[in-house]
């Protein structure tokens, strides 16, 4: 009978230690609506600038305590989806829905947020060559999306009842992936309200000494990264075609957070060639052949902001072979980065653009060595 109330005992305090390793799964769903205007970064898109867009936003964060040690890096951050809803008061424009992904990071002792989310979008009234001609902005009903949101937050104010209130930045484009593509960007004043569920049982937040960030530094380790993806020129009509792009570079992590990267590329647009051909015939004062090699090289400095097992990628190029004239030499990547086994193997979706002017968004794979 001893032996059993041992046996019991022992099992129950597994138990008990097993629920409290266990993290807690707080979240919040907050709504806001928001009234704004469109930003002429290009005055392409001038004639559709005529009323103030205006829209819904409601929101699921998951509330983060200090349970891994990347939240408390982080100051606790919340991560999330978003669904929102906008109305450009413009028929040629039409309505917007779309569904994000997003994070939030808190400063000022929490009453200050700034929030990230990326997705997709479905348009209503995209460009029809009959119907449409006028929304150059839209070439495609499915839109890439991404949006920006600094506000001041008040959470669990009264039974879990929280305000918020802030300025928003809201970007539609389809990445070249069909023209016409001019995007749009809405610059908005939005605010709303917020509830945390079970705000009664809200665990105390985590504080440990996780040591120093530069103990996460790693050796030098070389890369190499397949992408494709599909993209139309500018001229309306002309089609998709697909393009390629190897990467090979090397990286250094510094830090828990930051890794630097220093590498090249090699372009393969099927676009561009279809484009040369297409000026050489349609401008023959250009004095062009058609059979300018379209396929570009270059070299890049990289940085990774690192979450877990995601990081957000930046990088800036510069074209080292770049034997026709198209946009300028200099481009750019931003995107996402998932590791998908252990460290070594990753999927990665980035948009490549020149500046602010997309070519194209990027499917990958790549391994870390």
């Amino acid at each position: 009978m001893r032996k059993t109330f041992f046996v019991i005992a022992f099992l129950l305090l597994g138990v008990m230690v097993h629920a409290q390793n266990k993290p807690q799964r707080p979240f919040a769903i907050e709504a806001d609506v928001f009234y704004g205007s469109i930003l002429e970064h290009n005055p392409d898109i001038a004639h559709l600038i005529t009323e103030h867009p205006q829209g819904l936003v409601v929101s699921y964060n998951r509330k983060t305590y200090g349970f891994r040690e990347v939240e408390r890096r982080y100051n606790y951050p919340d991560w999330g989806f978003t669904f929102a809803y906008q109305d450009f008061n413009n028929p040629v424009l039409g309505e917007n829905y779309s569904l994000y992904a997003h994070m939030n990071w808190y400063f000022l002792n929490r009453n200050l947020v700034f929030r990230m989310g990326q997705g997709i979008a479905y348009a209503t009234n995209p460009y029809d060559p009959e119907t449409n001609f006028l929304n150059n902005a839209f070439g495609s009903d499915l839109l890439s999306t991404t949006f920006l949101k600094l506000n001041y937050v008040k959470e669990n104010i009264w039974q879990g009842l929280g305000v918020h209130a802030g300025f928003s930045l809201i970007h539609y484009s389809n990445a070249n992936f069909r023209a016409p593509n001019n995007s749009t960007n809405t610059w908005a004043f939005n605010a709303g309200v917020s509830y945390l569920l079970d705000h009664e049982n809200f665990p105390d937040y985590i504080e440990i000494d996780d040591g120093p960030s530069s103990s996460h530094a790693e050796r030098i380790k070389y890369n190499l990264v397949f992408r494709y993806g599909w993209n139309e020129s500018d001229v309306v009509g002309q089609g998709q075609f697909p393009f390629w792009a190897v990467s090979a570079y090397a990286d250094k992590r510094i830090n828990y957070k930051s890794t630097v990267q220093l590498g090249v590329d090699y372009f393969d647009s099927k676009f561009l060639e279809e484009f040369i051909y297409y000026r050489s015939v349609a401008f023959p004062e250009e004095g062009l052949t058609g059979d300018e090699d379209y396929r570009r090289a270059g070299i890049f400095l990289g940085h990774e902001l690192n979450f877990y097992k995601t990081s957000f990628v930046s990088q800036i190029g510069y074209y080292v072979y770049w034997p026709y004239d198209f946009e300028n030499r200099w481009y750019n990547r931003l995107g996402l980065k998932r590791y998908v086994y252990k460290d070594n193997v990753f999927a990665i979706v980035t948009v490549k653009a020149h500046w602010a002017k997309a070519e194209g968004v990027e499917f990958g794979i790549g391994v870390r060595l």
